[in-house]
């Protein structure tokens, strides 16, 4: 599938885009979920591909949520909610707008043309949005520290046991995931103490991000939203549901650790909205980083539905606490948006690869009790 990949982006989907196709042939009996991570300030100038490839362009997103309009039905959460509660019909092809993360360039960039669509999305954010200064999400910041080394590094952490050396752009990105995984297993002072640890053995100073802190375009990228911020995107008519407190892989978790990044999450953002927390989309969202623990721990911490970030697309299964998206990058075309949001591109997949994600270790174990 890898291998035909560029045939179906720029001959296949933009073909069967133009016929009509896709929407006609998608079940119109049922819903996709898109979920986006942010769109990018117009002034903002990316550091490395990899690291942006969930955002979106301004202007590729307007044309999306026009396409959407124009072919689909956009649904409110509040909608997606009585679905959730009382399975209270949905229009036909349907989909629901989300976003992970809570960066600032949502309320800057995505906002203002969500207003001008009139549209509302479902927006997932960590507890640290309830704080009252901003911060960085915790991988990001590592990822960028790992940017602001020369070439080669050397990283010596005796707490997790790694002892490694990486040259290049590629091992980097190998080494950095390693330390994703392994960091998600502490809880949040262990970790923010092994991150300042990360920083000294890689020999920044203390400003090293400063750049990162003092120009606009890098804050609206890289900042998450405060409490302040997050109650004026709630003024707007947006919903927000948890992102969990910090963004770990939940799965790496011991169990109470995991229970409190799930259900503390959601205490503590409501009592800074004034207003229920329903939702909750799982960090990182994949097979790796999501078990049947975590399923039932949302069900448990009183969400009425939990999302996934992969297997998403109008026929999809929708388990509630383990609801698929498709999941927006930074490099996708509007007829390959569309292939996906309509079960085509998922449908693809799974002839090719098997049984998706979702049947072989999620939603077996993710059907509300």
């Amino acid at each position: 599938m890898i291998l035909i990949s560029p045939l179906l982006k720029h001959v296949v989907y933009p073909s069967l885009a133009r016929t009509g196709y896709l929407r006609h042939r998608a079940v119109a009996d049922s819903l996709a979920i898109v979920t986006y991570h942010g769109v990018l300030p117009p002034n903002y100038r990316s550091l490395d591909p990899d690291l942006d490839g969930s955002l979106v362009s301004a202007d590729s997103f307007r044309r999306q949520l026009r396409l959407l309009k124009a072919r689909y039905h956009v649904i409110a959460p509040e909608e997606f909610l009585l679905w959730c509660q009382i399975k209270q019909p949905l229009p036909p092809r349907a989909v629901l707008l989300t976003c992970d993360d809570g960066l600032r360039n949502v309320l800057t960039e995505m906002l203002p043309v969500l207003q001008e669509e009139k549209l509302k999305c479902l927006f997932f954010v960590t507890g640290y949005s309830a704080g009252d200064l901003p911060s960085t999400l915790w991988y990001e910041e590592l990822y960028l520290m790992f940017l602001a080394t020369p070439e080669s590094l050397a990283l010596e952490l005796p707490d997790l046991g790694v002892r490694a050396q990486a040259a290049g752009r590629p091992a980097k990105r190998s080494l950095w995931s390693n330390l994703v995984r392994k960091l998600s297993q502490c809880d949040v002072g262990t970790r923010r103490r092994l991150l300042q640890e990360i920083r000294m053995r890689l020999g920044l100073a203390n400003v090293w991000n400063s750049f990162y802190l003092e120009d606009a375009a890098q804050r609206s990228r890289f900042l998450m939203m405060d409490k302040a911020e997050l109650r004026r995107l709630v003024a707007a008519g947006m919903t927000i549901g948890s992102h969990t407190l910090s963004h770990p892989m939940l799965s790496q978790l011991p169990p109470e650790l995991a229970w409190d990044e799930m259900a503390e999450s959601r205490t503590v953002l409501e009592r800074v909205l004034g207003r229920p927390v329903w939702a909750v989309a799982y960090p990182f969202g994949d097979a790796a980083s999501v078990t049947p623990r975590e399923t039932e721990m949302a069900q448990r911490a009183g969400y009425q539905c939990a999302f996934l970030n992969v297997g998403g697309g109008l026929g999809a299964d929708l388990p509630l606490y383990a609801l698929p998206r498709v999941h927006v990058t930074s490099d996708m075309r509007l007829a390959e948006f569309e292939a996906l949001v309509s079960g085509f591109g998922r449908s693809l997949r799974e002839r090719f690869s098997g049984a998706s994600l979702l049947r072989t270790e999620i939603a077996n174990s993710a059907a509300p009790q």
